[in-house]
């Protein structure tokens, strides 16, 4: 629900509470007052749509680039939902195929980014350019292929773009899952460092009894 209808919701509510607990009731005024205002303000939180990275913020960390990943993500999801619909249209099974492919590519963007907002400069690009240029080819498609007289040039032409835009964002994706592949190594060698400090290196391996067969 948009903030402004939050708002006029809680104050019908308030409004309505105060003469039923002032006059109904036989509350004393000013304490009907304060209830109504609590629970007008009570209406107003629950209305209140949720934020992206709930978590992350309440710990505060890298705030700015938290913000900068939520209003990324708040402007890319339109896109996707525009690739969705254009995959609908589409009468091509192959090229609808590919195109649904991509929001399912997004999706999966998405979800790494709100997993992990700090890597999201891994896939800026994705989202401010390649996403929205995805949804303006995937619809322009489906139009060629509706028209009266279709130029099968130029449908040929922007399938091989949507081709190649299924690969830049198999690529993105990947970035972001290598990402979060760096991290997990440097998880491993810090672990690896506190064993080794509080139960000492651990032992080579054994050597391979058929290591040097066969040599002179």
């Amino acid at each position: 629900m948009p903030s402004g209808m939050n708002w006029i919701v809680a104050g019908l509510v308030a409004a309505i509470l105060l003469p039923m607990l002032a006059l109904a009731a036989g509350i004393p005024f000013f304490i009907a007052l304060v209830v109504s205002l609590l629970v007008g303000g009570g209406v107003l939180v629950l209305l209140e749509p949720g934020k992206l990275f709930p978590r992350l913020d309440a710990s505060g960390a890298a705030r700015a680039k938290i913000d900068f990943a939520r209003e990324l993500l708040t402007d890319a999801a339109p896109q996707a939902d525009r690739i969705e619909a254009a995959a609908r249209s589409i009468r091509g099974q192959k090229v609808a195929a590919e195109v649904k492919h991509l929001a399912v590519v997004a999706r999966g963007v998405f979800a790494g980014i709100e997993e992990d907002p700090l890597r999201v400069d891994r896939v800026r690009r994705f989202l401010t350019y390649y996403l929205p240029q995805a949804a303006q080819i995937a619809e322009a498609y489906g139009a060629l292929e509706r028209s009266p007289a279709p130029d099968q040039r130029r449908i040929a032409a922007t399938g091989e773009l949507i081709d190649r835009l299924d690969a830049a964002f198999t690529r993105y994706a990947a970035n972001l899952q290598d990402a979060s592949l760096d991290n997990l190594d440097i998880e491993l060698k810090l672990l690896r460092r506190s064993l080794d400090e509080d139960l000492g290196p651990a032992a080579s391996p054994a050597p391979d009894p058929d290591e040097g067969k066969g040599k002179s």
